[in-house]
This record gives structure tokens, C-alpha cells and sequence, in this order.
């Protein structure tokens, strides 16, 4: 709806048909990577997943900067497609099947065999969640891409990464400790550097691509904790970190859609995504100010909104097992609160400049000034999407039963 709304003013100008028909492959090819039970059905669903995106980002192809970033992203993904193609191709000739069910196997693996296993896995999942240092192609695509794109690419395509890495868990048993430090360490990085990036940022669809490797991180820290916690018996931790991720997961994919579409709002009425070059846009544009308002509210983990909810429990593990836990597992343990302490404190500035750059204070051009809200179209997915947002936030019982019941199993 926000899409068709979104591309209106190039009707006339150039066919919106194709974006149309790549934005139903993209979540077809979604869906079959998150169904296939077989290797080879994976990748075809994951090269489709890579080209359908990587077609959608370059819909304004005649433009230098989106080709470019149209390129990075497409060799970006082939390059973490490589590392899956031989993570798929060892796994398949050890069980002796490319069934991925059949893969129990993997535990039976010498230690430093499996670690290199996981870290292939996480090489091939983890560019395309844009954990840090694969993250290259996310802050130059989501510029390039139109809003309504860069919404379910970072709300929803960045998580099948995310995905992946649990479907190659649940085949691995022992080294956990290991492995689960692994992640927590890279996760931990990536939420640090990717919120201290955005900050620096003048581009505003920039901005919000650094944020999302920030809360991938978030989500990464979570899966860590909870890979930790299974590895030292801790079923506190392990259900208390695996909730917060899957539940960010949810939580991401609502409030990065609605800022997205805030920032794709501000494109629209004034044909710049250069904050510098706004200014006063709350007397111009109402609606969408109280609505990126409560997405910068729900990113920075603030109540009553859902990124509260998620960050809630992650903490909250963390401090449960801080009492039980040995030298260096508590040493570990106050590393992540400071870090996740330190995300939270340093995305409330980001977005509190963000948000007083651009719709407080006097327009800083004559863009700014001639703009208008845009139409109710453009407005009304922003409103459903708020109304889930403040429902995780308010009604968190609800959300979190099925998501423990998933981590119970």
C-alpha cells in the first residue's frame, strides 16, 4: 500500500510493474527459504531471495550512486552465498545427506572442525544479517533502494540471516561455550560501532541502515547469551537471551518498517534525504513527525513500546546470572550489560538529533519550506504499523508466551 502510494509520482515517467513483481518474488523466496528442509532447495530459494533485492534496489538504475550500490550489494551477497555453498557442500558430504534434519552429525565433529563449520555459517548468514565486518553493502543499498524496499529488506530480508544461524544451531550440541562467545563478542561489536556509525551520518536513510546493524547486533547478543546459557546449564539465561532475540526479531521488523517509511515521507515532500537540508517539517508535516517520534521512541528501548520488551529480557538475563556465575563468565556478563547500556544510551542521542534536525526548529532550505504531509495512503500503513508496536509494548504477555514456547521446544 505505502509502495504504490510511494512510486505514484514516477507513474508516466518510467513502468512501476517491475518493482511490483520483484517485491512479490522477494517475499515468496522469503517464505521458501524459511520452509526448505534441503540444501539445495535452500540456495536456490536464497540466490532468488539475493537477485529479486538486488533488482528492487536498482529501480532507479539511471541514477550513478544506485548502480553502484545496486553492484556492492549483489557481490556482497554472492560473496556470503559462497561461504553458505561450502558450509551446505561439507555438512551434505559428512551426513551423507542434504537433508539439513540429517545433520546431527555436526556435533560429533572435533572441536576445531565444528568451530570452522559455525564460523563458515556465520561468514554466509551473517553478511546477509549485516553483522560486522560484513556489513558493507547495507548502508550503500538502503539509500539507493526506494523506502518502501529498504523497509522489508531491513525489517524482514536481514533476519532470514539471522534465521539461518539458529537453523545451524539446533544441529550443533557441544563446543557451545565457544561458539556462543563467538557470537556474543561480534554481536556486541557490531550493535557498538553500528550505533556509534549512525550517529555521524547526514543521510537519513543512512542513518536508519547503521541502526539496523545495530540492533542486529542486539539480536546477535541475545542468541549468544542464550547459546551460553545452554552451554552452562542455565535455563534461565538460555530462555531469557533466546526470547529477547527472537521477540528484537518481531520488534525490529515494526519499528525499522515505520522509520523507513517516516524517512521515505520526508523524501517524498521534500526530494532530499540530507537532514542538513530540512528543518521545521513538524508544522509541514504533522502526521509523520508524531509517527517517527514513535519509532525513535520503540528503537531507543524506551516503554511503552516493544523495543523495551526485548532489550528488557536480554538485560534481565544477564543480571539473573550475573549471581551464579564464575570469574570469567561474570567478567563476560558485565562486558555485554555495559555494552548494551552504552547502544541504548548512544541511539536515544542519535535520534534525539535526528528527530530535532529535521522537524524542529526553522527550514534550513527552500525544499523544507515548500513541503506538505504527504497523503493519507502514505500514512495509514504507518498507523497499523504503530498500532502493533504499542500492542508488544503494552500487551507483552501475549507476544512472549509463543516465543518461550518456541525456545522451550
Amino acid at each position: 500500500v505505502y509502495g504504490s502510494r510511494y512510486l505514484s509520482e514516477h507513474a508516466g515517467r518510467k513502468s512501476t510493474g517491475a518493482s511490483g513483481f520483484f517485491l512479490s518474488l522477494l517475499v515468496a523466496s522469503m517464505v521458501a527459504v524459511v520452509i526448505a528442509r534441503n540444501a539445495i532447495f535452500f540456495l536456490f530459494a536464497w540466490e532468488i531471495m539475493a537477485l529479486s533485492s538486488f533488482f528492487l534496489v536498482c529501480f532507479d538504475s539511471e541514477k550513478e550512486s544506485v548502480r553502484s550500490a545496486g553492484w556492492t550489494y549483489l557481490v556482497a551477497t554472492h560473496i556470503g552465498t559462497a561461504f553458505l555453498f561450502l558450509f551446505f557442500a561439507i555438512a551434505g558430504v559428512k551426513a551423507g545427506s542434504f537433508n539439513s534434519s540429517e545433520w546431527g552429525m555436526l556435533s560429533s565433529l572435533p572441536g576445531p572442525a565444528l568451530l570452522g563449520m559455525f564460523l563458515l555459517a556465520v561468514a554466509g548468514f551473517g553478511s546477509k544479517a549485516g553483522i560486522i565486518p560484513l556489513h558493507v553493502w547495507l548502508p550503500e543499498a538502503h539509500p539507493a533502494a526506494p523506502s518502501h524496499v529498504s523497509a522489508i529488506m531491513s525489517g524482514v530480508m536481514i533476519k532470514m540471516g539471522i534465521y539461518g544461524m539458529f537453523r545451524v544451531l539446533v544441529s550443533v550440541q557441544t563446543d557451545l561455550l565457544v561458539i556462543g562467545v563467538v557470537v556474543l563478542v561480534l554481536s556486541l561489536i557490531s550493535g557498538l560501532l553500528g550505533v556509534m556509525m549512525a550517529i555521524v551520518q547526514h543521510d537519513l536513510k543512512r542513518l536508519l541502515a547503521y541502526h539496523s546493524i545495530e540492533n542486529i547486533g542486539i539480536i546477535g547478543m541475545g542468541m549468544g547469551l542464550g547459546i551460553i546459557g545452554k552451554a552452562i546449564a542455565n535455563p534461565q539465561l538460555m530462555l531469557l537471551g533466546f526470547g529477547g532475540s527472537l521477540l528484537h526479531v518481531l520488534n525490529h521488523s515494526l519499528f525499522k518498517s515505520l522509520l523507513f517509511f517516516n524517512a521515505g515521507s520526508v523524501f517524498h515532500a521534500t526530494h532530499t534525504r540530507n537532514i542538513e537540508q530540512t528543518g521545521g517539517l513538524m508544522k509541514k508535516m504533522p502526521y509523520t513527525a508524531l509517527l517517527f517520534l514513535v519509532g525513535s521512541l520503540a528503537i531507543c528501548g524506551l516503554p511503552p513500546f516493544n523495543g523495551f520488551i526485548s532489550e528488557y529480557l536480554i538485560f534481565y538475563g544477564m543480571f539473573q546470572s550475573l549471581s551464579g556465575a564464575g570469574l570469567y563468565q561474570a567478567i563476560l556478563l558485565l562486558f555485554s550489560i555495559i555494552g548494551l547500556s552504552l547502544i541504548g544510551g548512544l541511539a536515544i542521542f542519535c535520534f534525539t538529533k535526528a528527530f530535532g534536525i529535521v522537524f524542529l526548529g526553522e527550514p534550513r532550505s527552500q525544499k523544507a519550506a515548500d513541503a506538505v504531509e504527504v497523503s493519507r495512503g502514505m500514512i495509514l500503513p504507518q498507523l497499523v504499523t504503530v498500532f502493533f508496536i504499542v500492542a508488544v509494548g503494552l500487551a507483552s504477555a501475549w507476544f512472549l508466551k509463543p516465543v518461550f514456547g518456541v525456545v522451550a521446544d
